[in-house]
């Protein structure tokens, strides 16, 4: 699939709407080739898009199974950019929804950063880093501190 991401914003739509849709093809389409993701879930590290796709492959019929919609929210979003490279710093909201009933099931926030690149006049995903907050007594992820 190839679309034009001329804008920043546009690839954040992109991945609201395709993780909406559960759409692999059209999340994977904002992400360059040789994507380094640094991910708080499942592996720590992924090189490359197609170690990614088995990941998101994963992750969407993980929601399809469980008959579960996600919403995604960007808060606190602060995107800086330059003609070719631009750097993207948010908290992500995911809200897990019943498919039949659109009852809200759980949520969690996780922070992100993204970095991009602008190829043939479209931005595209070069790097991600998700995280969490880590509770040193536990070591557990802290989830919900929004």
């Amino acid at each position: 699939m190839t679309v034009n991401f001329s804008k920043v914003q546009d690839v954040l739509e992109n991945y609201r709407f395709s993780i909406y849709e559960k759409n692999v093809e059209r999340f994977l389409s904002a992400y360059a080739p040789d994507i380094h993701i640094y991910d708080c879930w499942g592996n720590w590290e992924s090189k490359g898009i197609t170690p990614w796709k088995a990941n998101v492959e994963a992750w969407f019929n993980g929601l399809r199974a469980d008959r579960v919609t996600l919403k995604v929210d960007f808060n606190d979003l602060v995107v800086e950019e330059n003609l070719n490279l631009a750097f993207v710093h948010c908290a992500v909201t995911f809200a897990a929804h019943d498919i039949e009933s659109g009852e809200k099931l759980r949520q969690i926030t996780n922070r992100f950063t993204f970095g991009l690149r602008k190829d043939n006049d479209s931005w595209l995903i070069t790097h991600t880093h998700s995280s969490l907050p880590i509770n040193m007594e536990t070591g557990k992820g802290l989830f919900n501190l929004r």
